[in-house]
């Protein structure tokens, strides 16, 4: 603690203030960190922050660029105004931290590069960093944390179980020392123990071996109290690195109901088996979810294991597909969703919340499907992301899963219609995170299945989706001619053929787009003629999302003449429609628009 207020308080050199707790797991490293920040909490009057970075193993550890956008989140930057691309977020943080005080606390770091993007020299910063080993490459203040002496661990045992029961338990208590080693995870577990007068752990010879693992020992301890239906959970949703459990996850893997899950995983929390995440799910720690898997494996056999497995993914397939539904009912790019399920979402924000919420494990069900060789559900999940990708803004977070879709599609369904939706979906990204030629080789190869595919409506759509990569590019004249070939290609569908019903709508995208292309060109009239058209059709629908996006577009060409009264009532129309979206990608975009127009136009 002391070394710690001494690094807070160094003066201000252009040094970062940088500290970091290590030890081994289960030694209150966390704790130390959390309770330091709420002693210390006048120090800081613009807040702490805190981001687990899961730094357990290489497979679970979140990149930079995810933890800059939960800081950026913490800091009440809105979801649409966080950069896609790691460098745009790394350069916003730095500037939106660099006068305030803040501590940050950063949460189970795995390696000094993990952390070098989230580290700022801002003078009223304090970056406070928990990690079970020293991190080399890292310039901190290094403070190692080692076992508690053994009268701590008596009073720490005495504050917990009560005066009455260390008293009745004299006797045990310095074996119950030894295996705790220390560590006040363990010494915690062995206090429940203790104040609930359950018997002490009978183990069997091979257990002796383990005096030097507290941890695991008062993990061992613990699940040898749980009756069979919570050691089943514990044990079974164990067997992949889920983000966060919960009681639906639970039951699909356990074939329970989800009150009964529910009921089970609190228990474990209570137990300390299972940590509460900050929305109300559950997690493992890193060792109590190795002993959890590798008891499974013994006791529930390999084909159990596969099945749990498998019954999660599929539950998370079907949420994926309901929530994608719900989010973007409209659109052909989703996949039909399976019969009735436990969630039916009739409100558009609703569902792509869901979807955003749930996003760690649908990625994670992807690589669970990819082992198991289930490469319809690696595809169908990754098409399942298109909501996130198009109103909610995720790319990067999303980008390994989609590159993992796509090149599913193409081992093994090329020249499909889902090869060229994912392929689509990939190039969309990568455009976001304006890596463009990785983008112009997914739109050119989605264009390539789709017409293999003979789906029209998709190949007409890919070379769109190059229309508006050369929009992104300022290359209008290309972009209006690529919009051209696109509508001679939905000229070709018959009022008898596929895709027919839909080529309205597609008209109307088509017509705003090239409208766009006209204003980048500045032909400003005949823009406002093709987005006019564009948003007639979408009014008449009903489509809020997309009736937005025009009168976007409406408003920016309006700007460009200086026409701002003109504009302002269009940015109003636009995020009146977009409120009941969710749509916070675009949202700040037409904030900052308004402003621009009140500036000129404040009547």
């Amino acid at each position: 603690m002391k070394l710690l207020g001494e690094e807070a308080s160094r003066t201000a050199d252009g040094r970062p203030r940088v500290a970091l707790l290590h030890g081994p797991e289960g030694m209150g490293t966390s704790t130390l960190a959390m309770h330091w920040g709420s002693q210390e909490a006048q120090r800081y009057p613009d807040g702490q922050l805190y981001v687990d970075l899961r730094g357990g193993s290489t497979s679970t550890a979140l990149d930079a660029s995810a933890a800059l956008r939960r800081l950026l989140g913490q800091l009440g930057v809105p979801d649409d105004e966080i950069p896609p691309a790691a460098e745009g977020r790394i350069e916003y943080f730095r500037r939106v931290v660099s006068n305030r005080r803040l501590l940050v606390v950063i949460d189970h770091a795995h390696s000094a590069a993990q952390l070098r993007p989230l580290i700022t020299s801002a003078p009223g910063l304090f970056t406070l960093v928990v990690s079970r080993h020293p991190l080399p490459g890292l310039d901190a203040l290094r403070i190692p944390v080692g076992p508690l002496a053994d009268k701590d661990a008596r009073r720490l045992l005495t504050e917990i179980a009560g005066k009455p029961a260390i008293a009745a338990a004299r006797a045990m208590l310095p074996p119950v020392l030894a295996r705790c080693g220390g560590s006040p995870y363990a010494l915690r577990a062995a206090a429940l123990r203790l104040s609930s007068s359950l018997p002490a752990p009978h183990l069997p010879e091979a257990s002796a071996t383990r005096e030097n693992e507290p941890v695991r020992t008062a993990v061992e301890d613990t699940y040898r109290l749980l009756d069979a239906d919570a050691a089943r959970v514990y044990r079974l949703m164990s067997l992949r690195a889920w983000p966060a459990i919960t009681p639906a996850a639970a039951a699909h893997a356990t074939r329970t109901d989800g009150r009964g899950a529910a009921r089970i995983l609190a228990e474990l929390a209570d137990r300390q088996l299972l940590e509460h995440t900050d929305d109300g799910r559950f997690r493992y720690r890193p060792a109590v979810r190795r002993h959890a898997e590798q008891t499974a494996v013994r006791e529930d056999g390999i084909a159990t294991c596969a099945g749990a497995v498998s019954r999660t993914v599929e539950g998370y397939l079907h949420l994926a597909l309901r929530a994608a539904q719900g989010a973007l009912p409209e659109s052909w790019r989703v996949p039909s969703r399976p019969g009735p399920g436990e969630v039916e979402y009739t409100d558009r924000g609703e569902a792509l919340t869901a979807l955003a919420a749930e996003s760690g494990n649908l990625v994670e069900a992807m690589h669970a499907a990819d082992e198991f060789g289930d490469h319809d559900t690696v595809m169908d999940l990754g098409r399942a992301l298109w909501p996130l990708q198009l109103k909610a803004g995720h790319h990067d977070e999303l980008l390994s899963a989609l590159q993992l879709a796509s090149s599913t599609a193409t081992a093994r369904k090329p020249g499909t219609r889902a090869a060229g939706a994912l392929k689509a979906q990939l190039a969309h990204s990568f455009t976001e995170l304006r890596r463009y030629e990785e983008a112009e080789a997914q739109a050119l190869a989605a264009a390539a299945d789709e017409r293999a595919a003979g789906h029209v409506r998709g190949h007409a759509s890919a070379v769109e989706f190059l229309g508006l990569l050369r929009l992104r590019q300022w290359r209008f004249d290309e972009a209006y001619a690529r919009f051209d070939e696109a509508g001679e290609i939905y000229d070709a569908i018959g009022p008898d053929d596929e895709g027919a019903a839909d080529l309205p709508r597609a008209g109307a995208l088509l017509e705003r787009h090239r409208g766009r292309a006209l204003r980048g060109m500045g032909r400003h009239q005949e823009a406002r003629e093709h987005l006019e058209g564009a948003l007639r059709w979408f009014r008449e629908s009903g489509e809020a999302y997309n009736s937005a996006r025009v009168l976007t577009d409406l408003a920016e060409t309006c700007l460009d003449v200086q026409d701002h009264a003109a504009a302002l009532p269009l940015v109003d129309e636009a995020i009146a429609k977009l409120a009941g979206e969710r749509a916070e990608y675009h949202l700040v975009h037409l904030r900052a628009m308004r402003e621009r127009c009140l500036s000129r136009f404040p009547g």
